[in-house]
């Protein structure tokens, strides 16, 4: 099995669409298996993509991007544009207009009030949402009648497709969620779990990091769909049970992310049960620096950056002889032949796609431990006391480096850990649970968000064609703080004001060309100033079974945008 044939099995796919189905919820059950389980059901409150994937087949927005990445209207009858006159020759507005008939899951009308309320909920104060870069820029939204929405922007805005477009920003209902903004927002329990929806399907029942039980909308807008009656989605186990209950067993009907080298991918295909699909969009496996001091000490600063240039600043990932060295001791070419074959491209990009915006202009060396060594000593990092380790300010320069727990990722981690010893940087390794680290559940210390270590391991991507509001992750006010319920995109607290400027260039910047300029310009500032270090560009891989229909991989929104139009053929 190679990464070129589960492209072609995704093709495939695609011409089992059909058109239209017979009657809805006539085929029964789906059972779908995420091995990074959801924690939640509403996707402002998490960056984790099994949130936001989950999620996405109960809320909607009101646009989002197909396979091809191309933007197509979902709630709303087009999408609009300069040309059809709904976004204002000025470019400082956008006008939405819904399309009529819509419906919540519980009956009632979905109007531009709740497409209002949605923004208010995202952008209140003492809240903490994590997809606030997605109105970065907003003014206000007015709604001069229940089916028109009009985003108002402070300035010319040439890409006005942030709010209320993709997956990571559907609406909510204003009805059910109006005693749960700002500081509520996250012990709004019920509502978290259990979110009235526009989508196919809605919950019957939510254990978190464990199961859903979904049964079909009857309320959604095609009376014919969705195909399946009920979904079981599970969550939990890893990768390697994930696929092998699509492929071998043929106990679930789709698998997702199934982040296994290419070996054992191709021994569960031969097992006859599921198919794998692939391909390839913006997700990248990096190494985000923690440009905060995340000393336990600090107490409740620990990994909040407050004070430039004192203790709030991390020990030594600051300099750039140290996070240089750190990225030239890795063998990104080994990392992508042991951990994804064909399924990986070595890159030093946090933005490798669209072509468009992948720059060119850093370079991934090979792996160099001299030069790494040679640019520590310079730097007047040394072992002083002959123990194999370097020392900052007499400090000991050692590292805790997390990830979530899955067989690739601990490769990974153990190999970079050997690299770095052979520059003299000691690392601790430390693996937590998926459906933790990734649940951006503000009470516990083991998330992402958080950051309670010096390195940390994972991989995300963005919505769409266009990396505004992806690069936007890295602006000095979007760093996670208690204040914001411990949400915001900015996990490494990285922080430059040329930074934050030029990103403010980009939301002004008509032309792809040059748009594609300032957001490679974004990219080299963020890596070549320490952000991160990019890995791999990894394929998006997962698997369905033969006798599931309709499936079209998507790497440019949720995989699962199209669910309403999966069925069961013989297979």
């Amino acid at each position: 099995m190679t990464f070129k044939s589960a492209l072609l099995g995704a093709a495939a796919a695609v011409a089992l669409a059909p058109a239209a189905f017979a009657e809805r919820g006539a085929d029964g059950e789906v059972r779908i298996i995420y091995w990074q389980a959801p924690s939640i059901l509403n996707p402002f409150l998490s960056g984790g993509t099994k949130d936001v994937e989950s999620a996405s087949m109960i809320v909607e927005p009101l646009a989002r991007y197909n396979e091809k990445g191309e933007l197509v209207p979902w709630l709303v009858d087009e999408v609009p544009t300069v040309d059809n006159g709904g976004v204002a020759a000025d470019l400082t507005s956008i006008t939405w207009k819904i399309t009529p008939g819509l419906t919540w899951s519980d009956g009632s009308p979905f109007t531009s009030a709740d497409v209002k309320f949605t923004y208010e909920y995202c952008t209140a104060p003492d809240g903490g949402c994590a997809q606030v870069t997605k109105f970065e820029g907003v003014e206000s939204v007015d709604t001069p009648d229940d089916l028109t929405v009009t985003v108002n922007f402070a300035g010319p805005t040439p890409n006005p497709y942030g709010p209320f477009v993709g997956g990571e920003s559907p609406i909510l209902q204003a009805a059910q969620f109006a005693d749960c903004v700002g500081a509520a927002a996250s012990t709004c329990t019920e509502e978290n779990f259990n979110p009235i929806g526009t989508g196919p399907f809605v919950v019957d029942d939510f254990k978190p990091n464990d199961v859903i039980v979904m049964s079909a909308n009857s309320n959604y807008r095609d009376p014919a769909k969705p195909a399946f009656a009920k979904v079981t989605f599970k969550g939990g186990g890893d990768a390697t049970a994930a696929g092998r209950a699509v492929m071998e067993t043929g106990e679930y009907d789709y698998g997702w992310n199934l982040q296994l080298a290419p070996d054992v991918i191709a021994q569960m295909q031969e097992g006859g049960k599921g198919t794998p699909v692939a391909g390839f969009g913006p997700l990248v496996e990096r190494i985000m620096l923690n440009n905060a001091n995340p000393d336990a000490a600090r107490g409740e600063l620990r990994s909040v950056k407050d004070d430039p240039a004192g203790p709030s600043e991390h020990p030594f990932l600051g300099d750039p002889a140290v996070y240089k060295a750190l990225s030239m001791a890795i063998d990104r070419e080994l990392l992508v032949e042991v951990g994804y074959g064909q399924a990986g491209k070595v890159t030093c990009n946090w933005v490798p796609a669209p072509d468009a915006f992948n720059s060119t202009s850093l370079s991934c060396t090979p792996q160099d431990i001299a030069g790494a060594n040679a640019m520590l000593d310079e730097a007047g990092y040394l072992d002083t006391d002959g123990d194999g380790i370097r020392e900052a300010d007499g400090v000991p320069m050692s590292m805790l480096y997390q990830t979530s727990t899955n067989a690739v990722r601990q490769d990974f981690q153990a190999l970079i850990k050997s690299w770095w010893a052979e520059i003299g940087i000691e690392t601790e390794l430390r693996n937590l649970n998926a459906s933790v680290f990734f649940g951006g559940d503000a009470g516990s210390p083991d998330t992402f968000q958080k950051f309670y270590a010096d390195v940390q391991m994972y991989a995300n991507t963005f919505n769409g064609t266009d990396p505004q509001s992806y690069l936007g992750n890295a602006l000095c006010d979007k760093a996670p703080r208690p204040d914001s319920q411990w949400q915001g995109e900015n996990i490494s607290r990285f922080c430059m004001a040329s930074f934050d400027e030029l990103h403010a260039q980009l939301q002004s910047t008509a032309g792809i060309a040059e748009r594609a300029e300032i957001g490679k310009a974004l990219n080299d500032m963020a890596v070549e100033n320490g952000a991160m270090i990019p890995l791999v560009h990894r394929g998006r891989l997962s698997a369905h079974a033969n006798s599931l229909g309709g499936v079209i991989l998507n790497v440019w929104d949720s995989e699962l945008w199209n669910v309403a139009d999966w069925h069961r053929i013989d297979g």
